[in-house]
């Protein structure tokens, strides 16, 4: 959904489920179904195109089924859940510390790799 330029510019910007998380839940409500990518669009109001590059990232992580024209959510739904909380957890770890400021991080790592990664 697109918005003000205003709201882009000043920072804004709704603050609701991402479009992957809207299809997990959307697959769960209804997983006892198998839905095309126009259907799981249209149940979660967001553009097929948009969803297609959701369906293919989740289903890279083993969240979806895909067969043919359709998707379905996971057989393995404690995959689903841990997911989920992982991703919670990561969610309240970045509110807490701002998250990881990649600048930072670069900043102050080393030049030289780890013990683990030389050449023995």
């Amino acid at each position: 959904m697109p918005v003000r330029i205003e709201e882009f510019e000043t920072g804004d910007l709704p603050d609701g489920p991402s479009v992957p998380e809207q299809v997990l839940a959307y697959l769960y409500a209804n997983r006892d179904k198998a839905f095309t990518r126009s259907e799981i669009a249209t149940g979660v109001e967001e553009a097929p195109n948009t969803v297609g590059t959701a369906l293919s990232r989740l289903k890279q992580r083993d969240l979806v089924r895909h067969k043919g024209e359709y998707w379905a959510i996971t057989e393995d739904l404690d995959r689903v859940q841990d997911a989920y909380n992982l991703h919670t957890v990561t969610e309240q770890l970045d509110d807490e510390d701002g998250g990881i400021d990649p600048d930072e991080w670069d900043a102050v790592a080393p030049d030289e790799p780890h013990l683990s990664e030389r050449d023995q």
